[in-house]
């Protein structure tokens, strides 16, 4: 299946121009993070894909998720499938745009999140920066990911939470801390004076790990 996206086309596209996939909430849509546009690189290619399914609150969804069962939050076939989804159409991408010798780089939001966790700890060599925005590191999608050190010291993690975050709690998120000390991978984790969101600070401070 090929997702829906927008994208941000750089002036020049070589096999070195470095790519940004966006992968957006529950019952969001591709608008949402694609409204990061105007601050990140100028000589970056940008994609906002849109999840596949309906949710049930409007917009799209990448998975079902039951937000009355904690120990089943997740629907682990689907989420699965999600991720094996959007690494197919990140590699089709790519493959469309000739990009050959580049570096990668994930952005999600929340359940967008929860995918990115799972590709860049999943598929190593694929990625560069990725940063998880008011999400958490699902076990059910980490069954199979890699614990080399070395596989993994090129990946840069920026990790952020809200501290009155009512739909993911903050200690969740306080798990990707734990996960990624354990695997010795690279990362920056931060909390913020908000709720299930990206205020002004994280905004800022997002931006300043993608442009380092």
């Amino acid at each position: 299946m090929d997702l829906q996206y927008l994208v941000r086309e750089p002036q020049n596209i070589t096999p070195e121009t470095p790519v940004l996939f966006l992968l957006h909430g529950y019952g969001s849509n591709e608008e949402d993070l694609f409204s990061f546009v105007p601050t990140l690189p100028e000589d970056w290619l940008v994609i906002s894909f849109r999840a596949p399914k309906n949710s049930s609150y409007g917009g799209y969804a990448w998975f079902d998720i039951d937000f009355n069962n904690a120990e089943n939050f997740v629907d682990e076939n689907e989420a699965n499938e999600a991720v094996k989804l959007v690494l197919e159409n990140i590699m089709t991408v790519t493959n469309r745009y000739g990009l050959t010798d580049n570096k990668t780089h994930l952005c999600g939001f929340s359940q967008g999140g929860m995918i990115a966790y799972s590709l860049a700890l999943q598929y190593p060599d694929l990625f560069s920066k990725v940063a998880c925005l008011s999400s958490y590191p699902e076990e059910k999608l980490l069954k199979n990911i890699v614990k080399e050190k070395k596989k993994l010291e090129n990946l840069r993690f920026f990790i952020s939470h809200g501290t009155d975050d009512a739909v993911i709690p903050l200690d969740w998120g306080r798990k990707a801390a734990d996960l990624l000390y354990d695997l010795s991978a690279y990362f920056s984790f931060r909390e913020y004076m908000s709720g299930h969101g990206v205020n002004q600070k994280n905004y800022l401070d997002l931006m300043e790990f993608f442009k380092k």
